[in-house]
């Protein structure tokens, strides 16, 4: 009948496709074999096999190597490096004294504080290994066939640590060498692009500023193990006389077909020639941000707030009155120092806008030096949270690190928004920064090399003056308390973290605070907390 035929002819097209979507699945399962696509040389039907994985290939690798064969050739294709863009190795050249370890080092820190897995390898310290101790200078001599094998065995050790530090599946491995002649520069670009198929880009170090060169040299002569137990007349003289070696070989970079960044460390000019890639973009926009200078930053925290003494979380609270004694003595502190240029940074919040007034130079406010949004707990003692927001409080305290408070911030949060901060500090010296626990807590651990996850828990204690000094790539941290009485902000990891908890689990490790926001203020005329204790 002619309705029966239309109904078929409405049901023919979805149930064709419908067997094409099983036969598509049974053939990628493995269920069936396509037709025409078996191992079968003897009627010239095409075989197609699957690429090994990764564990196969390795596993096959080791098989090969613990019985001595060879692994066998492909067929047909050329084989191509295995790990083409899995991993980038940044490789420093230039003569010795130009600035190459602190530019790799501040590279490593911004990378790895921006979610890369970079590390630093020496090829001193791989020197200083095969080597008890150090001679002099005849070392570096490029005529002394010796030494220069025994240089040369030195970067290959760092050249496979670097390796393995890709192959381990980190992002970014930085050789830190001087790579003076364009055989060493070829060798290094045919191991690590040839052979293993990593991206490789190459940074040059150049200086002719005497000025900058003699700090430079100065740098070395602090901080370098060879010239640790050298006289120091001594020493200087067999810096400059290694500095001649190098020079006798230096080839400058000029390599037309190699991605490469040259960095004068005099003045920070930074040239470009060929570079690509996303991670290598962001190296060139890093390097804006180096300093090679030493320098020195400030770092307080505002001072006792009403809400420190009430024991909440949050807010735009006024300074205490103890706080107020704390800003005029940071303010006297700091005066007295004379600190050339001084330049000031607070948060847009009342308490560190009040705490840096007295301080006699140019104050910048910025919302990017803002306290940590506690979202709908803005305001809140440790205890209200416990009851207002049970599992939220358990949550924090499980990842503390990552917890976002409901339209609020995590720590994640702030260590993105002090992006800006970090490049300007970077480059600045003789700055003060006037924050809060969570903000200053991310900045300081940037500089100190700490890992995200010691972030939420390092000490930043109120009415502290923190002061973080460069040596050499490294940095040196100092606190100076004031004598000014405050409370305890510090609310170290409970052992019990389960949502489940008690609330006098949740509330074990809450510092001690009081119940009304200015005790040292007599309301009436009987002794004030303060005469009282």
């Amino acid at each position: 009948m002619p309705w029966v035929a239309a109904c078929l002819d409405l049901l023919a097209g979805p149930l064709f496709g419908y067997c094409l979507a099983v036969r598509k699945l049974a053939l990628h399962v493995g269920i069936l074999h396509e037709a025409g696509v078996v191992a079968n040389s003897s009627v010239g039907i095409t075989t197609k096999t699957m690429a090994p994985s990764v564990e196969a290939k390795s596993c096959a690798e080791e098989v090969h190597k613990e019985t001595g064969q060879e692994m066998p050739a492909r067929s047909g294709n050329k084989a191509k490096p295995p790990r083409r863009f899995a991993g980038v190795v940044v490789a420093m050249a230039g003569l010795p004294a130009r600035g190459k370890t602190q530019v790799a080092h501040c590279l490593a820190r911004r990378l790895n504080w921006n979610g890369e897995s970079a590390k630093v390898m020496r090829v001193s310290v791989y020197r200083q290994k095969r080597l008890d101790m150090y001679a002099s200078h005849e070392l570096f001599r490029p005529d002394h066939a010796t030494n220069v094998a025994i240089r040369s065995l030195a970067q290959k050790d760092a050249m496979r640590d670097c390796a393995s530090w890709l192959a381990a599946g980190n992002s970014l491995a930085i050789l830190d060498g001087t790579l003076v002649t364009h055989e060493q520069r070829a060798e290094v670009f045919d191991y690590f692009s040839g052979q293993l198929g990593y991206r490789v880009i190459f940074i040059e170090c150049v200086c002719s500023d005497p000025a900058s060169l003699e700090q430079n040299y100065q740098g070395i002569l602090t901080y370098s193990a060879d010239y640790k137990n050298m006289d120091k007349a001594r020493a200087a003289e067999d810096l400059r006389l290694k500095v001649a070696h190098y020079a006798q070989a230096y080839e400058p970079m000029d390599e037309k077909t190699w991605p490469r960044i040259t960095v004068d460390t005099g003045n920070m000019d930074i040239t470009a020639h060929k570079v690509s890639g996303h991670v290598e973009t962001k190296i060139l926009g890093y390097l804006g941000s180096v300093r090679i200078q030493p320098h020195t930053l400030y770092f307080s925290r505002h001072g006792e707030s009403e809400y420190n003494v009430l024991g909440k979380i949050g807010g735009d609270a006024v300074l205490s009155a103890r706080g107020e004694r704390y800003a005029q003595a940071l303010a006297a502190h700091i005066n007295g120092l004379h600190v050339p240029e001084l330049r000031v940074l607070t948060s847009r919040l009342r308490r560190t806008i009040a705490t840096a007034r007295g301080v006699e130079a140019a104050q910048e406010h910025i919302s990017e030096l803002n306290e940590l949004d506690a979202g709908v707990c803005e305001g809140l003692s440790y205890e209200e949270m416990q009851e207002q927001y049970p599992q939220e409080f358990a949550w924090r305290d499980q990842d503390k690190l990552r917890y976002r408070y409901p339209w609020g911030e995590s720590y994640v949060d702030i260590m993105q928004r002090v992006e800006p901060v970090l490049a300007d500090l970077q480059q600045a010296t003789n700055m003060l920064v006037i924050s809060h626990q969570a903000v200053l807590r991310c900045i300081i651990g940037f500089f100190m090399d700490k890992k995200p996850e010691e972030l939420p828990y390092m000490e930043v204690p109120l009415h502290t003056i923190i002061k973080i000094t460069s040596r050499g790539f490294n940095y040196e941290l100092e606190f100076f308390k004031l004598p000014i009485e405050c409370v305890n902000t510090t609310r170290v990891k409970p052992k019990n973290c389960s949502v489940n908890r008690t609330a006098d689990d949740a509330l074990l490790t809450v510092p001690a605070h009081f119940d009304i926001p200015d005790p040292w203020r007599n309301p009436a005329s009987g002794p004030t907390l303060v005469q009282q204790h």
